[in-house]
């Protein structure tokens, strides 16, 4: 097809990132967000949408006679009715691999500036009580290394893969449950849930959202960690119950949670999480850790690619 139509619906979700090999890829119209009722008059000749968080339903998909293509700008297609694709004759693709060197360094980041307690550190500084110490450093606070404690990861696609190796050069003792149990990577010990849980000092969780995912992690779970261990979601918000979570930390059976995701995106205001008494006990950032520089402009280049894949007739990174 010569010059398709494209609908680009929320392009604020990518934060500027250049669209130059996209509008070389056809017609291209470009909403910075676009509601639910906004959708179908915006779409109504496209040819091509994409999306990155617009929620996309059969009712949506029926009106819109002309799309042949579906193109998210992401790895996770759950806002996409994909039983509705199938049947409409709509074709689904997804790109996977932008994200994964930014996440783990989120990942990484995150855990180290809790299991350090650099934020207390960094505030001894600056608010004067160093200068007023009678010694060289501070002892006020203790913090442990990784090296020798149990790494655990839920999930063990390219991401967790990525994570895992990372653990590991920091001496960290991996194993890794696989949600699908299909998952079986040779150098790496794989574990069921009950016992990752037990033996974990960090769990991180790298799994999709789905039927078999959604409250993964919650009170009966959480109670099988250990008081001391650090609980890490860089996933998706619904896998891991926010309300069994704060109950946790409140009641001293976890040690810490740090999140990228939530359940409701962006965090509501009466979040349980945001209620927790000791908020040191939390690291929460605002679904940031897919989002480098880099990684946008990959995710640019492989939705651009998945346009021509899909007219070559090619089936990588094809959901639908």
């Amino acid at each position: 097809m010569s010059n398709p139509k494209i609908v680009f619906l929320d392009y604020a979700t990518l934060g500027g990132s250049s669209l130059s090999q996209l509008e070389k890829a056809g017609n291209l119209s470009v909403y910075e967000l676009t509601a639910k009722d906004e959708i179908i008059p915006r779409s109504l000749n496209a040819d091509i949408i994409i999306t990155n968080k617009v929620i996309l339903g059969e009712d949506i998909l029926a009106g819109l006679p002309n799309l042949k293509l579906i193109c998210v700008a992401a790895t996770g297609v759950n806002n996409i009715d994909l039983q509705a694709c199938k049947k409409l004759g709509i074709a689904v693709y997804n790109v996977k691999g932008y994200s994964t060197q930014s996440v783990t360094q989120i990942v990484f980041s995150s855990l180290f500036y809790t299991l350090s307690k650099l934020s207390f550190f960094d505030a001894f500084v600056k608010d004067g009580s160093y200068s007023a110490s009678p010694t060289f450093t501070c002892m006020e606070e203790q913090f442990s290394e990784i090296s020798g404690k149990v790494f655990g990861i839920i999930g063990f696609g390219e991401i967790g893969q990525k994570t895992a190796r990372a653990a590991r050069s920091f001496g960290a003792i991996v194993m890794y449950y696989s949600t699908s149990g299909q998952n079986s990577q040779r150098g790496y010990k794989r574990v069921e849930l009950d016992e990752l849980l037990r033996r974990s000092d960090v769990l991180s969780v790298h799994c999709s959202l789905n039927e078999n995912t959604k409250n993964l992690i919650s009170a009966k779970q959480l109670s099988q960690m250990k008081k001391s261990a650090i609980l890490m979601n860089f996933a998706r918000g619904g896998i891991v119950d926010e309300m069994s979570v704060a109950n946790a930390l409140d009641k001293d059976m976890l040690g810490a949670y740090i999140t990228d995701v939530f359940e409701k995106e962006p965090i509501k205001r009466d979040s349980p999480l945001l209620s927790v008494k000791n908020s040191s006990k939390l690291t929460l950032t605002p679904h940031i850790a897919w989002a480098s520089v880099e990684a946008r402009d990959r995710l640019v280049k492989g939705i651009s690619a998945n346009i021509k894949a899909f007219f070559d007739g090619k089936q990588a990174n094809r959901v639908v």
